[in-house]
């Protein structure tokens, strides 16, 4: 397979269908439409947003701020899954928020740990599930190896029980017997038992879209371009290599490592103390669907790094905020500034902030 994406292979390799020449983005206006007349999100591409130079030095200056505080997340999550999983495992990071949260994973576990392991990213879609064709071509290749799932956060963990459904099928038709279980840097829905940190930070990659993401886009599954037998798809953005901070964004949190075994192992003490997965992110967002009569929940993004996206690709109505105080809100008072989103204080709610999409005059979701 030809090099997809600007990291290195060595990184990360990607198993989708390049669809990099099909013209397939819409605007946000006209996605957000189509979307809530029932049309999949992932038939279609946002257009990329291009930030502006003042919000580019908020991503850089946030960067400078948490890269110890991530970094301290994935050596916390990466000794969890040695621990827990052992050392026969393919990291499988779901795009493409995954993707460079998979790669400082992997970097941890070979430089700190000295154990080497393969990483890929393949695609996996809210209601539609995960790519089966990209795991069945894992599953050959490694076929003694476990499957470790990463991602980058949990929300309302929507992702987490999309994965738990498609393992359970793939394990049913393939005889395979791989767990669903979701390893994130930052879990503040209580969806995942391999985790970081439960707090809702801000991982300075969901400030940015393809341009901290390998120059790789959304993942596409539509009839028109995706065959019974291809991988999902998704397109490099060749032509945004100037405005690429993909792999500076890695060796940025990766040159961490050497000073926080400390910090990671006083917060391997306080996690082993941690409540289980309860999806109390889920009641949180019903709570906020029921004051604000909000007929899906499928307009609720919680939390930092899900606000944010509804910020970057859809149209929102309101942002809510815990505290108007949290320092790390300022690239999302800002995006919300540009785009005249109104900010509210919603104090009693378990997030630091929650985007609400927009709904379009007259149309259901």
């Amino acid at each position: 397979m030809s090099r997809f994406g600007s990291y290195s292979q060595s990184d990360c390799i990607f198993l989708l269908k390049d669809l990099s020449s099909i013209p397939i983005e819409k605007s946000t206006e006209e996605r957000e439409e189509s979307i809530q007349k029932g049309i999949h999100y992932s038939e279609m591409l946002p257009i990329e947003y291009e930030p502006s130079e003042e919000y580019m030095d908020l991503f850089y200056k946030a960067l400078n701020t948490s890269k110890r505080k991530v970094a301290i997340a994935v050596g916390v999550v990466a000794e969890q899954i040695l621990k827990k999983r052992g050392h026969t495992i393919v990291l499988v990071s779901l795009a493409r928020a995954g993707t460079p949260v998979g790669i400082c994973i992997k970097r941890y576990l070979n430089n700190v740990l000295h154990v080497d392991v393969p990483h890929y990213t393949i695609s996996i879609i809210r209601g539609r599930g995960i790519d089966e064709n990209a795991l069945r071509t894992i599953q050959n290749r490694y076929p003694t190896k476990d499957i470790v799932f990463v991602d980058g956060w949990t929300g309302k963990g929507a992702i987490t029980k999309e994965l738990s459904t498609s393992i359970d099928r793939f394990n049913r038709k393939e005889g395979t017997n791989y767990s669903s279980e979701l390893a994130v840097l930052a879990d503040p829905g209580y969806c995942s038992t391999l985790y970081g940190t439960r707090e809702d930070f801000l991982i300075p990659s969901a400030c940015l879209n393809s341009t901290v993401s390998g120059l790789v886009s959304r993942t596409v599954l539509n009839d028109t371009w995706i065959g019974k037998d291809d991988y999902h798809g998704a397109k490099y953005y060749r032509d945004l290599e100037k405005k690429d901070v993909s792999n500076m964004f890695v060796d940025t949190i990766c040159a961490e490592f050497p000073t926080i075994q400390y910090e990671i192992n006083q917060a391997l003490e306080n996690n082993s103390r941690e409540e289980a997965a309860d999806f109390r992110g889920w009641t949180s967002v019903n709570k906020i669907r029921e004051e604000m009569s909000i007929n899906s929940l499928n307009f609720i993004k919680p939390g930092v790094g899900e606000t944010t996206r509804v910020l970057l690709r859809r149209v929102p109505w309101k942002i809510l905020v815990k505290s108007l105080e949290d320092p790390n809100l300022t690239h999302i008072y800002l995006l919300a500034k540009e785009k005249g989103v109104p900010v509210e204080l919603y104090p009693t709610m378990i997030y630091s902030s929650c985007g609400i999409i927009k709904k379009v005059e007259n149309e259901g979701i």
